[in-house]
C-alpha cells in the first residue's frame, strides 16, 4: 500500500512514502467531531470542497485502481459490495455493508459467499444497478488492458487463473453466479474468511456493460456513489465531481456527501500544499489533502501556533517500516548475526530520523499495534530505547565474529523518511557501537524497488516497508511470510524467502475463520512465532499529520486509512 494517499499494498510496498495511505490504538484528532474554526459547528450541505494533492488520481477506472477500503476520492464515485466503517479510530477498522444488505453470507467452510443488493440502487443516469453489473465490473478487471487492481480475485475465484476478461472471453466467470437481479454468489478455490474485506476493493464496483468504453472509461465512469465525474484532465491531475442526483442516502449509511462540488487539484509540491492549507485563504479555507503529510520542520511550526495546531488531523494506518534480511546471503544466513543486529538497533535514533515521536512510533512487532490486526505485544530481542550493544557483541562472538564484521545496507535515496538516507545513517551509527561497520548503498527509487523485489538481486540487508490492503493480519503477514507467495520471476515481497510448512498451514487455518476477532488473535500469535526467526527488525510505525483548511468541519480519521475521510467532510 502507499501511505497517506491510501492506495495500495503493492505501491506502498514498492515505492512508498505512504501510504498511506495508512502505535497504540490509532485515533483521530483530539476533537474529531465537526471541528471548525468557530461559530456553528454543525455540518451542513453545500459549498465546494477543494482537495490539494501531490499525486494525480491516475487510472480513474474501478478495474485499475488498487485501494484500501475503496480509497478516498474513488469511494465518492464508486460504491462496492462492502466498505469501511466511516468512524474515528478503531471503530473505523470494521467492514460494513455498502451496495449489499450485509457483509456477505458464507457457506460452512467459507468457500461460497452470497450477497444481496439493496433495493432501489441507481446509477447517475437513473438506471437500476443489478447483480449482473457487479459481475461485469469484476470481470473487466481481468482484462490485461485494465490491469492494476488488487490481484486476489485471480487467485481466489474458481477458474479465474487464466481468465482474460470479457473483451476476449465473452462467456464470463462461472465462479460468479447471478441467480436474479439482486443476488451474487461467489465460488472460491479455498476458504477465505476475509472475503468481506476484499469486497471493499473498487473491482467490486458495478459497471453497466452498455456504457463500458474500455480504456476510455476512466474519463467518465458511470457513478454509483454520491458524486459523478464532470471533469478529468491530464489523467486525474484535475478532477471535478458534482452531485449524482440519483444517489440516495437511504441506501448509503456511510457517505455523508455534504459538499455540492469537489475540486481535486494534483501535481502540487508538498510544501506548497502545506503553505496553502496553513494560509487558508479563499477556496483554500475549505481545502484538505489526502496524500500530503506535515514534515518535521513544518510540524514544529504548526505546533507553536494554536490555531494551526487545532487544524491538524492525526491518524494511524496499518504500516510497518523494517529492516529485511536475506538469509541466503552471508553473514545473514547465521541467525545469531540477525539477532545481534536486532539487539543493536537504537530505535530512538531511528524514530528521530523519521521525524520524531510525533511522526513515528517505535515498533518491536511486525504487525501494526492495532487490535484489528491481532496485535500481540512482544519484544524478542530487547534493545531498550537506545540499543543493547553488549548483547549484540556477545552474539557476534558466538557467530564467529569476535572482532565484529562489515556489512552493506541497501536503502532508497528518496526523501521519504522511511527507507531513505536518514534512517540508514541512524542504523549505521547504532551498529557501529556493537562493532558492526555498515557501508551504505543508496539507490534511486525505481532501481531500489526493482533490486529489493527480485529474488535474483535481493541484497542481504536492506530497508523495507509494508502496508495492509485491509486492517487484518492476513494481507500483512501472508505476502511477506507465506512461502507459496515467493515469486522467482517477478515482483517478490517475501523478503526473508521463508517457506515454513507450519507457517503456511497456520495461514490456511486462519483463512478459514469467519469470526474475524478469533482470526485476529491467531494472526497475533503467528506474528510472534515468525518473529523468533529474526528475518526482520521492526523499526517504527508512521503517524500521519495532515493540515486542513479553517472552514473544514466533520473530520473523521479511521484506523483503516489513517487519513481524513472526505466522504464525511463538510465546508462552512
Amino acid at each position: 500500500m502507499r501511505p497517506p494517499s491510501l492506495t495500495t499494498r503493492r505501491m506502498a510496498a514498492v515505492s512508498v512514502s505512504l501510504v498511506l495511505a495508512a502505535g497504540a490504538a490509532a485515533c483521530g484528532p483530539e476533537d474529531n467531531d465537526a471541528k471548525s474554526s468557530g461559530g456553528d459547528s454543525t455540518p451542513h450541505k453545500g459549498g465546494t470542497l477543494t482537495v490539494l494533492n501531490s499525486n494525480p488520481q491516475q487510472d480513474f477506472d474501478p478495474a485499475r485502481l488498487y485501494t484500501s477500503g475503496g480509497g478516498n476520492v474513488p469511494s465518492l464515485v464508486f460504491r462496492t459490495l462492502t466498505t469501511r466503517n466511516r468512524e474515528n479510530g478503531a471503530a473505523g477498522a470494521e467492514v460494513v455493508p455498502d451496495l449489499a444488505t450485509d457483509t456477505g453470507r458464507p457457506n460452512k467452510d467459507a468457500t461460497v459467499w452470497t450477497y444481496t443488493l439493496k433495493a432501489g440502487l441507481k446509477y447517475e443516469d437513473g438506471t437500476a444497478i443489478t447483480s449482473a453489473d457487479v459481475k461485469y465490473g469484476i470481470e473487466r478487471s481481468f482484462a490485461p488492458e485494465l490491469s492494476g487492481g488488487a490481484p486476489y480475485l485471480r487467485d481466489w475465484l474458481v477458474g479465474a487463473a487464466d481468465y482474460q476478461g470479457p473483451y476476449k472471453d465473452k462467456k464470463g466467470l462461472a465462479a460468479i453466479g447471478t441467480p436474479d437481479a439482486r443476488t451474487l454468489v461467489f465460488h472460491l478455490n479455498k476458504p477465505e474468511g476475509e472475503f468481506p474485506y476484499l469486497a471493499t476493493q473498487t473491482q467490486f464496483t458495478p459497471v453497466p456493460k452498455a456504457k463500458d468504453t474500455g480504456t476510455k472509461y476512466e474519463e467518465h465512469p458511470v457513478s454509483s456513489g454520491p458524486y459523478q465525474v464532470v471533469t478529468n484532465e491530464n489523467d486525474g491531475e484535475h478532477l471535478v465531481l458534482e452531485r449524482n442526483k440519483y444517489w440516495s442516502a437511504s441506501t448509503d449509511a456511510e457517505r455523508k456527501a455534504y459538499p455540492d462540488k469537489i475540486d481535486v487539484k494534483s501535481g502540487l509540491d508538498s510544501s506548497v500544499i502545506n503553505q496553502r492549507l496553513s494560509a487558508s485563504q479563499g477556496a483554500d479555507s475549505a481545502a484538505v489533502t489526502t496524500d500530503t503529510n506535515l514534515g518535521p520542520a513544518e510540524l514544529a511550526k504548526v505546533t507553536g501556533d494554536k490555531e494551526l495546531a487545532d487544524r491538524v488531523g492525526t491518524g494511524h494506518f496499518g504500516y510497518t517500516n523494517y529492516i529485511a534480511f536475506n538469509p541466503t546471503v552471508k553473514p545473514f544466513n547465521n541467525v545469531k548475526v540477525r539477532q545481534a543486529i536486532s539487539y543493536a538497533i537504537d530505535r530512538s535514533s531511528v524514530v528521530n530520523a523519521a521525524g520524531g515521536s510525533a511522526l513515528a512510533e517505535s515498533a518491536t512487532t511486525f504487525l501494526p499495534n492495532q487490535k484489528s490486526f491481532g496485535y500481540e505485544p512482544y519484544d524478542l530481542f530487547p534493545a531498550g530505547a537506545t540499543g543493547n550493544a553488549a548483547k549484540a557483541k556477545e552474539l557476534l562472538k558466538q557467530a564467529g565474529h569476535p572482532n565484529g564484521l562489515t556489512v552493506t545496507l541497501t536503502h532508497s535515496n528518496a526523501k521519504d523518511f522511511e527507507t531513505s538516507p536518514e534512517i540508514a545513517t541512524a542504523i549505521q551509527d547504532a551498529l557501529k557501537k556493537a562493532g558492526i561497520t555498515v557501508r551504505l548503498q543508496g539507490l534511486e527509487d525505481n532501481d531500489y524497488s526493482d533490486t529489493i523485489h527480485s529474488v535474483k538481486t535481493e541484497p542481504g540487508f536492506f530497508l523495507a516497508h509494508w502496508g495492509a490492503d485491509w486492517p487484518s493480519g492476513g494481507p500483512f503477514l501472508a505476502p511477506i511470510f507465506d512461502g507459496r507467495q515467493i515469486v522467482k520471476d517477478g515482483a517478490n515481497f517475501n523478503t526473508g524467502l521463508l517457506n515454513d510448512k507450519s507457517v503456511n498451514d497456520e495461514i490456511d487455518a486462519i483463512n478459514k475463520l469467519t469470526d474475524l476477532d478469533a482470526a485476529a488473535k491467531r494472526w497475533g500469535a503467528l506474528d510472534k512465532k515468525i518473529g523468533e526467526q529474526a528475518l526482520t527488525v521492526p523499526l517504527f510505525h508512521p503517524v500521519y499529520k495532515r493540515l486542513y483548511g479553517k472552514d473544514i468541519k466533520s473530520v473523521v480519521i479511521s484506523d483503516w486509512t489513517g487519513v481524513l475521510d472526505i466522504s464525511q467532510v463538510a465546508v462552512k
